[in-house]
């Protein structure tokens, strides 16, 4: 009996905790993002806050199912559920509809349906039964094709929707791979090609030639032993001016010039003061006037529903991918460090659950939720503070949204659901 009491009752009651601070103070955010006047009926299914609170309880009821299901049928079903995740991207170019130039939703009634919110959980499932099957290894290359592909198909459906913000979150993944086995190798090479594109569009071709010679040589005198003879150092260094040239033709001639805009701001490469103004009142309108929110909150902040550059509007989309300017504005640097507070111990929490877990698929499915989270919360924050170009994500439990909402609830509880069962895991 007591055996049984706690296979039932057993669930992470912390993490459960965080989930309701977050997605409660979230909801607090986006009235305070979305009302227009007194606020008479919370309900009002024409304003952003009265559906929000409906897609609250409609996560109570997703939580109560997830909790449900038996353990062993994620793990048993986790590829049927990651080919219903592609059949639902593939659907959506046939019965798609268009939002914000997205193709990208489901069209139910007066409601939108996004298929990528759910894509995350499935693929997050395929990855732990792909890795926890006996046969693979992830130190082969046969393997490593084959985990990369599990993640690279609904990447690059997303993709193909113009939703390149939810395409960009599938780099999570990697972080799975490096725990599970795959070589540091690929950890700087990562890191590698990610500078190599800013030292390109920065300074130019030559110069990130240059940069790598000089690279190459301090390496060669640092390094006593296996020092890279001067035909590797000559490959390597064609490869990388090949590779610098190969982006400064993406920039140019791929991405569309919004994304070209938004880049360039960030590197500040735009030199002509004519084309940057109309580039600050265009591509960085949502930036300056999310950094002024937040910047005016203070320490303290201005108070719940007092901010005025939160109540009057100034800054687009903020109940949804700039919610924390929102914050930042009302709540202060108080508040803001506490939300950052929570998801920093929500993803350490889900991390030390994860090392717990007695099976591999357990584990590397709870390291996938917390690689998830992780690169939501970075991008979202550090976006709406002008650390890195915006892309639009939302801010999990945050941000308004029936589908991020059930998306991320699923997730996260999937994985709690899993923990309460690592006592019948031997």
């Amino acid at each position: 009996m007591i055996r049984e009491n706690q296979r039932r009752f057993g669930f992470d009651w912390v993490t459960i905790l965080i989930y309701i601070l977050l997605v409660g103070f979230g909801y607090l955010n986006i009235i305070s993002a979305s009302h227009t006047g007194n606020i008479t009926n919370y309900l009002d299914m024409s304003e952003p806050y009265g559906k929000q609170l409906v897609f609250m309880g409609l996560s109570v009821v997703l939580i109560i199912l997830t909790l449900s299901v038996d353990a062993k049928f994620y793990e048993r079903f986790a590829s049927l559920i990651y080919i219903g995740a592609i059949l639902a991207l593939l659907g959506l170019f046939i019965f798609g509809k268009d939002v914000n130039g997205a193709r990208s939703w489901y069209g139910i009634g007066r409601m939108t349906l996004q298929p990528s919110e759910f894509a995350k959980f499935a693929t997050a499932l395929a990855v732990a039964k792909y890795i926890s099957d006996i046969q693979t290894n992830l130190k082969k290359i046969k393997d490593q094709l084959k985990a990369a592909v599990i993640i690279f198909l609904p990447a690059l459906l997303i993709l193909l929707q113009n939703d390149a913000g939810s395409t960009i979150v599938y780099t999570a993944f990697f972080f799975v791979f490096f725990r599970e086995g795959l070589q540091q190798v690929y950890l700087i090479l990562g890191f590698s090609l990610v500078i190599l594109s800013v030292l390109s569009l920065k300074f130019g071709v030559r110069i990130t030639a240059l940069i790598t010679v000089f690279m190459l040589i301090l390496a060669y005198f640092l390094r006593s032993k296996k020092r890279a003879s001067i035909s590797q150092s000559l490959i390597i260094l064609l490869v990388c001016t090949l590779f610098a040239f190969g982006i400064k033709q993406f920039y140019n001639h791929i991405l569309k010039p919004h994304q070209q805009n938004r880049i360039s701001l960030w590197l500040r490469l735009e030199k002509d003061p004519v084309k940057l103004e109309l580039m600050k009142k265009r591509e960085a309108y949502n930036l300056i006037q999310s950094e002024e929110a937040i910047s005016s909150g203070g320490f303290w902040g201005k108070g719940f529903m007092e901010g005025t550059r939160t109540t009057g509007k100034f800054v687009p989309e903020q109940h949804t991918d700039y919610i924390f300017s929102t914050v930042g504005e009302e709540w202060g640097f108080l508040g803001s460090a506490s939300v950052v507070i929570l998801f920093i111990f929500l993803i350490i929490r889900l991390l030390i659950l994860a090392e717990r877990q007695k099976s591999q698929f357990s584990r590397v499915y709870g390291y996938g939720v917390a690689s998830i989270l992780f690169v939501h919360f970075t991008i979202n924050t550090g976006m709406v503070m002008g650390l890195i170009p915006t892309v639009g994500i939302p801010l999990p439990f945050f941000s308004y949204g029936g589908s991020g909402l059930w998306g991320f609830t699923i997730l996260l509880f999937i994985f709690i659901k899993l923990d309460s069962n690592k006592i019948n895991e031997w």
